[in-house]
This record gives structure tokens, C-alpha cells and sequence, in this order.
């Protein structure tokens, strides 16, 4: 479909839910070049609200096909749970369709990586392709980017992410029958809370590791079949190393993420970026100096950050948009998720092999695995317990 480049963009949102609910109104009501034209769920009782709380110029669909097919849209909002995010992309890019998917990419990269072929392929005629990485927007990752490809840091040497602040209790995951099943969602703490954390993990610090060991407790905390609590080691190629903790069952939580490099360190946490710096960078103090047990001058900076969280969902959907509309550069291009959802592959298949996975990941066998635990799986699909939940003040 041809769409002018400065109308307003006409949105359909599949799933609306949770996320597509908290989008529908953010179209609605705030994102300029933006109009929704159209939503879809399975669920009737999600069409009612619809038809109840949004606009009655909105058309309502059952079933994805008929609104891809209908005419209405220009682009469209999967916001579903994730198995069918390739397959839903890959068939609105067949009708013509810009799509911007909801974190993460998939459950399993094999599906990830036909999406994206299938998004190149439509990119050829114009079409854009995105992912709800909302962190992104947040200034102190963008800083923190900024730092290290300014080189501030120099070399990477190692990097530590504890983020165990998702908490979720069990009412949550009673609150719909998908939940924290291996057939429903495909993961646990991986796959639902941290995509943004493993992205921002890759894409601050510009690197993938190349090898990945993880220990992964699966309903160790709550009663569900997946992993509520991680552990995972990682090296990379130039032989800097990475730990990533991450649970829902802390409380009090800790949200730390600290990259040491040649320079000195930066953490952040506490919404602050600190940066230690150092006068001489190791490597020359070590070279150098001829005392007993000195160590390099160090600096305590507190690097000047916008105040706030940045933009946010909203940020992602107006970016969206006027890539559509201008050819604006996407803050977070779809092809982008197989990154993230590399690392949570990784860090399964580590666990269920009890060893190293090397990167990338024999797609193959992490997918004979998944199929082995939804084919294994005693935790029988709960029904009516669907439930539609708040997510403001969430990240998403």
C-alpha cells in the first residue's frame, strides 16, 4: 500500500490488551500524523471495551486478516502475546503494511530471523519496521551510549547488570491463562520483563558476546513452569566479561548497571549516571608506575542528564510515525529485536544443556528444546481468567 509521506498514518492495533490498550489511547489522543482507524482482538469482551471507551469512528475486528485486508489501515501495532508477533508481522508485510511490533521480537530467533527477511524484502517498497524498545528514549541509556561511542571509556572490560526490581507476584500470573507458560509465552522473567534490559545491555555498549554459561531457575519463586530467577555469565570478543542477575520474586529490588573500561567506570542507578573516571587510563598507570600499591587518580563525575524517563512508549509511536511520514531515522528498527531475544535464547539453552552456548545459537536445537518443555508441560491452560491490567508507570 502506498501511503503519502506527510498524511496522517492510519493505525490498526492487534491485541488490545494491557500494551494495545495503553496505545490505542496514546494514537488517539497525543501522537501528531498519527490517526486510529482501526483495532482487532480475539477476545469479545475486548471489543465491547472498544466499542465503549474509544472513538466510534474505530473499526472493530475479530480476526487479524479481515483488518489487514480491510483497507483501513496504513500501518499496524502487534501488540499480542509473542508467539505471534513474526507471524502477524510477516503477513501485514504481504497486504502492505508498515509494522511496529511490541517487546520481544518473538519467543525463538528461527522466527525472528524470517520476520526480519520477510521486513527487507518489504523494505525494498517503502515499508517500515519497528519494535517497542521504549527504553531507548530513556536520556541516561542515550548518554550512556553517547559515552562509550565517544570513546570515553575506552576498551570495555566488563559489564554488570542487576536488575531485580521486576517484581511480579503470583496474582499476576494468575491474571491470564498464556502467563508463564512455555506454550503461552515462551519464557519467563527473559522474555516478559527484561527484552528492554538485554537490549540496552547490546545496544549501550555496541557488543554481543560471544559465548554465554546461565543458570536458570524455572518456578523457583512463583508457581509457574518458566524461569523467575537468572544468573548469566557472558565473554566477549575482545575478552571483556558480563554477569546479568534478574528475578521477580525480590523485594526490595536493585536496578544497577555498571560497564568498566579502560578509562574508569559508569554506573547507573537511582535514575543517576555516575562516572568514575580516571586520570590515566590503566593500561598507561600500569605500564608506568614503579610504586608498591598506588593506583590511578580517580575522578567522581556526575554526568549531567535530562531529568525524566524521555518519551517513552509515546516517543517510539511519534518516531514511528514520522519515519512513515518523513523518512525520519527509527530509534529502535524492528530487525533490532533478534538481539535481545538472542541473549534470552542463549541463556535457556544454556540452562537446559547445563553449558556453554557459543553465539550464535544452533536456532535448531534451542527450537527442539522449547518444543520438548510446551510437549512436556503439566501446567494445564487456565480459562476465564483473562484480565486486562493497568500498565501505567510500567516500562512496558
Amino acid at each position: 500500500m502506498e501511503t503519502n509521506k506527510k498524511a496522517a498514518v492510519r493505525f490498526g492495533i492487534i491485541g488490545i490488551g494491557n500494551m494495545g490498550s495503553a496505545h490505542a489511547h496514546s494514537l488517539i489522543e497525543r501522537i501528531e500524523g498519527a490517526v486510529l482507524t482501526a483495532v482487532c482482538d480475539l477476545r469479545q469482551e475486548r471489543l465491547d471495551w472498544a466499542a465503549q471507551a474509544l472513538p466510534e469512528s474505530v473499526k472493530r475486528y475479530s480476526e487479524p486478516k479481515e483488518l489487514m485486508r480491510s483497507g483501513e489501515i496504513d500501518a499496524v501495532l502487534i501488540a499480542t502475546p509473542h508467539y505471534d508477533h513474526p507471524t502477524l508481522a510477516v503477513e501485514a508485510f504481504q497486504y502492505g503494511l508498515h509494522v511496529l511490533i511490541e517487546k520481544p521480537a518473538g519467543v525463538y530467533t528461527k522466527a525472528v530471523r524470517q520476520m526480519n527477511e520477510a521486513a527487507a524484502k518489504a523494505s525494498e517498497s517503502g515499508l517500515v519496521f519497528g519494535i517497542m524498545y521504549n527504553q531507548r528514549t530513556n536520556p541516561l541509556y542515550r548518554k550512556l551510549r553517547d559515552l562509550v561511542q565517544a570513546g570515553e571509556l575506552g576498551e570495555i572490560r566488563r559489564t554488570n547488570w542487576i536488575i531485580t526490581n521486576w517484581y511480579r507476584s503470583q496474582s499476576y500470573y494468575d491474571s491470564g491463562g498464556w502467563r508463564a507458560t512455555w506454550e503461552g509465552e515462551g519464557g519467563g522473567v527473559l522474555l516478559n520483563q527484561d527484552p528492554h534490559q538485554l537490549d540496552l545491555w547490546q545496544w549501550t555498549t555496541g557488543m554481543m558476546p560471544q559465548r554465554v554459561r546461565a543458570f536458570c531457575s524455572f518456578g523457583k519463586k512463583r508457581n509457574i513452569e518458566v524461569e523467575d530467577d537468572v544468573t548469566a555469565y557472558v565473554e566477549y570478543e575482545n575478552g571483556a566479561t558480563g554477569l546479568f542477575v534478574t528475578t521477580v520474586g525480590e523485594a526490595p529490588g536493585t536496578n544497577r548497571f555498571e560497564i568498566s573500561g579502560d578509562n574508569g567506570k559508569i554506573v547507573i542507578e537511582d535514575d543517576k549516571l555516575t562516572f568514575w573516571r580516571l586520570r590515566t587510563p590503566e593500561p598507561e598507570f600500569n605500564a608506568t608506575y614503579k610504586g608498591g600499591f598506588g593506583e590511578p587518580e580517580c575522578w567522581k563525575c556526575e554526568v549531567p542528564v535530562e531529568s525524566g524517563g524521555g518519551a517513552q512508549h509515546e516517543g517510539i509511536l511519534n518516531n514511528f510515525t514520522r519515519a512513515i511520514r518523513f523518512g525520519e531515522k527509527l530509534i529502535a528498527p524492528g530487525e533490532e529485536g533478534i538481539r535481545g531475544l538472542t541473549l534470552s535464547n542463549a541463556m535457556h539453552l544454556s540452562s537446559w544443556t547445563d553449558g556453554w552456548v557459543e553465539l550464535p545459537i544452533d536456532e535448531e536445537a534451542y527450537l527442539a528444546k522449547l518444543n520438548e518443555r510446551i510437549e512436556q508441560s503439566t501446567f494445564v491452560k487456565k480459562t476465564g481468567t483473562e484480565a486486562t491490567l493497568n500498565v501505567s508507570g510500567t516500562h512496558g
